[in-house]
């Protein structure tokens, strides 16, 4: 089973980062008021990036790793994808 990094963009542009086994549940339940807290008053969110791991270990590490970024280097990596 895969295993995802994200990141999302909120509502007031702000950018939020996750583990999630399916992007698109992850993004309802962000929507519907489920997800993290951080998400609750900054929706609705969009998730704009992904990286597929097949270990949910690399895929928290590589959170981890990102959300050491600063803001403009998260953005570098969300456009080098697109």
């Amino acid at each position: 089973m895969s295993h995802f990094f994200y990141l999302a963009r909120c509502h007031d542009e702000s950018l939020y980062s996750g583990y999630t086994r399916n992007l698109v549940e992850r993004e309802k339940a962000h929507n519907s008021g489920k997800g993290a807290k951080y998400t609750i008053r900054r929706r609705p969110i969009k998730i704009i990036y992904s990286e597929k791991f097949t270990t949910k270990s690399d895929a928290l590490r590589r959170e981890a790793a990102v959300k050491k970024l600063s803001r403009v280097e998260k953005l570098k990596l969300i456009h080098s994808k697109n």
